[in-house]
């Protein structure tokens, strides 16, 4: 008899056997036998033994290997849960190719809510019989007319809206008057609607608005660049699009960078839709993760704003998908499987046959180059809501207009801050560098404070009277004495952080209420939220703040914003630097006058005369991007050409150059891709570990993962501390 592939023969009787995909990294899925008279589809989620463990995992599309019965284990539980759909499955396998990731890894992602995948358990109730009391009391009577509508309560909802104890209750249920009845459980969020209150929108945003809901209607693939300043209403105009989604029956995701600071989109969306969707992201307690990893399996939520790593949800029947802030660097993953997920949005929309639309103020040259070659739809907003002025700038040089000694507040913006304090309006200050000062060193014998695990210098928080490392997180207390030397009182600050401008802000202006933010600012993301309420109430006169004050906020009395040094994303070397210092000064100062507002933008520089300082100034972002489009498409950078970044690590410095010259040795010869380096990386030293450097460049149109895979196979084997990094498409050149 011909043995089926996925069947081996035990005794007398066949069992059937299934690849299953484990959340760990490894190559390919391992066979498992299921247990006799139990079933699986691909997609499903089972429980597997693993050496002494039990772990979840997914059964997989292809045939299982024919393994040693006598070796073969057996799946030890099928959960009541839905598997994960076709589409889904694509994009795990499609993910992990591309980034040169091991599929269970990718997996991993999907498989967050291990406690989810049980069903959750139903509710218990009370619904009104036929039965009557045997004495009415006043209590009583409030119960029995609360619940004459005939629908079940809980008997702590039921208790509260009575107005009684639970013990009124509980003497009703005794005599039957109430019986008992078991719910579906409460969804994690109500259910949108999509004709709650819809915006009224002005005539470039209703045309906007019609193409998105068109494109919906229609169905399948496609990709939209939603282009518009900063409040023209690009938010408004895709909840158009989202709200026909809903009509459908569809899900929608809406990725956005910052979800645990954006509040303020959350009270939108609820304004719109009277209900706010669900959230993903890493503040969420666990309980609110399974519930709504559930409920989206389920298709019993409809929409989810998340993070990043909300695009490896596994919703059951996903119609949308919104990235907003499309450009945002936030969007790259760089820890175990590296991937950017603007990029990952659009591919599960292929795989999803769906529309995606990208949202943002300053494009990234990519989806600026893909509209214009017709890959992408491309929606532009020229204007600002209601006719709102955007801000006129002013370069002011550092040369010309230098800060007070000791400062780094020039006079032309005091003076600015001065007349805005005067008017109630809010002032901006930005600098995007967390802490006190970057360096501190002694001025008797030149020490200078330097983390023990990295090749960077300490961060003083003078807030926290700590030195802290901002890549391992070391610290120590700021000490009175040189450790060198010995010197009292001789340590001195070298640059500013947020919090040394918020000090010369305090000298300057001492009655203002100042508030300053920061992603490590004590309290978290909690004090963060309750402070940028406080801004858009008007209760706060200048705020400091690092970029995340930079990322999509309203906040309608802001009428000044002050870049304080424009020039430090400049000078490091990243090929990006430009385009990231544009698109930082473009958010940041379309904070100011939203309202409709006379507004200002002071730009503080060294360089006045830089190609990127001139193009902001002018407010002709067009030549910009054309300028520095045409830079990239000569030297063969993204979108016209690929790159692709090794870092080798290792505990001590022979071992990772040892590794990294193999490796390249190792690489394959081809014509289109050549193999920069090694060299040592920027940040040669992180935790501990020694990092080089591999840059892989080729064309647009090489097989960049096959020479990178072909490179490895043939390279030293990894041994001892050596471990290796592969990054497609890196965005840090760190």
């Amino acid at each position: 008899m011909a043995k089926d592939s996925r069947q081996i023969e035990s005794g007398l009787f066949p069992r059937k056997v299934v690849p299953v995909l484990l959340p760990m990294p490894a190559e390919r899925a391992y066979s498992y036998a299921l247990p006799d008279g139990a079933d699986a589809v691909p997609g499903q989620i089972v429980q597997v033994p693993l050496g002494p463990r039990l772990v979840a995992g997914v059964v997989w599309d292809g045939e299982a290997d024919v393994v040693n019965p006598d070796k073969l284990r057996e799946i030890t539980q099928v959960f009541d849960c839905p598997p994960l759909n076709a589409p889904m499955r694509r994009f795990i396998d499609w993910v992990a190719s591309y980034t040169l990731s091991s599929p269970g890894l990718v997996a991993r992602m999907a498989l967050r809510a291990p406690a989810a995948f049980d069903p959750e358990p139903l509710i218990e109730a009370l619904q009104l019989t036929d039965q009557q009391p045997e004495r009415i009391t006043a209590a009583r009577e409030r119960v029995l007319a609360q619940a004459a509508d005939g629908l079940a309560w809980t008997k702590s909802g039921l208790a509260h809206a009575a107005g009684v104890s639970a013990s009124v209750i509980d003497g009703l249920r005794e005599q039957g008057v109430f019986a008992p009845v078991m719910l579906p459980p409460q969804p994690v969020v109500p259910a949108p609607d999509p004709d709650y209150d819809p915006a009224e929108l002005e005539a470039d945003q209703l045309a906007a608005a019609q193409v998105l809901r068109e494109t919906v209607a229609a169905g399948g693939f496609g990709v939209t660049l939603l282009d518009g300043v900063t409040g023209s209403g690009k938010t408004e105009v895709y909840f158009e699009a989202i709200a026909e989604t809903i009509r459908q029956g569809k899900q929608v995701l809406i990725l956005l960078p910052e979800i645990a600071l954006t509040n303020a989109f959350l009270d939108r969306f609820h304004n719109r839709f009277g209900a706010r969707p669900a959230e993903w992201h890493s503040e969420l307690a666990p309980r609110t993760r399974e519930k709504v990893w559930r409920q989206v399996t389920e298709s019993r939520v409809s929409v989810v704003a998340g993070a990043r790593s909300a695009l490896f949800l596994p919703f059951a029947d996903l119609g949308l998908i919104i990235v907003d802030e499309e450009h945002d660097p936030a969007y790259k993953q760089e820890d175990r499987v590296f991937y950017n997920a603007r990029d990952m949005a659009v591919v599960r929309a292929r795989l999803s046959d769906i529309p995606v639309v990208l949202a943002s103020a300053t494009p990234s040259i990519e989806s600026r180059v893909n509209a214009a070659q017709g890959r992408y739809s491309h929606l532009v907003l020229s204007g600002r809501y209601a006719d709102a002025g955007l801000p006129d700038i002013e370069l002011v040089d550092l040369r010309r207009h230098a800060p007070a000694r000791g400062g780094f507040l020039s006079p032309v913006l005091i003076k600015a801050m001065a007349g805005t304090l005067e008017r109630g309006e809010q002032s901006l200050l930005f600098l995007n560098r967390r802490g006190y000062a970057p360096l501190t060193l002694c001025r008797v014998c030149g020490h200078r404070f330097e983390c023990p695990q990295c090749s960077s210098w300490l961060v003083e928080h003078r807030f926290r009277s700590q030195l802290q490392c901002h890549h391992c997180g070391h610290n120590e207390p700021t000490p009175q004495a040189c450790p060198s030397c010995g010197a009292l009182d001789h340590l001195v600050a070298c640059g500013p952080g947020i919090e040394r401008i918020a000090e010369e802000a305090d000298k300057h202006f001492p009655d203002a209420r100042t508030i300053v933010l920061s992603s490590d600012m004590a309290g978290g993301t909690r004090r963060l939220r309750i402070e940028l309420e406080a801004i858009a109430k008007g209760e706060a006169d200048i705020v400091i703040g690092t970029q995340l004050v930079a990322k999509g906020h309203n906040f309608p009395l802001m009428t000044l914003v002050g870049v304080v040094d424009a020039d430090l994303g400049l000078s490091n070397g990243d090929p990006r630097a430009a385009e990231r210092t544009y698109q930082l000064l473009s958010q940041v100062t379309g904070r100011a006058g939203r309202s409709g507002r006379k507004s200002h933008g002071l730009i503080q520089t060294f360089q006045p005369h830089h190609p990127v300082m001139q193009a902001f100034a002018s407010g002709d972002p067009h030549a910009f991007y054309e300028r520095e489009t045409d830079e990239r498409r000569m030297a063969v950078l993204p979108p016209f050409g690929r790159l692709a970044s090794v870092i080798i690590s290792a505990a001590t410095r022979p071992e990772a150059e040892a590794h990294a010259r193999g490796l390249r040795a190792a690489a394959p010869s081809s014509a289109g891709i050549m193999v920069l380096g090694p060299a040592e990386a920027p940040l040669a030293l992180i935790r501990g570990r020694h990092r080089f450097r591999l840059l892989v460049h080729g064309a647009r149109g090489n097989d960049m993962q096959g020479f990178v895979k072909d490179m490895l196979a043939k390279g030293p084997k990894q041994r001892g501390s050596v471990q290796v990094q592969v990054d497609i498409d890196p965005q840090s050149f760190l």
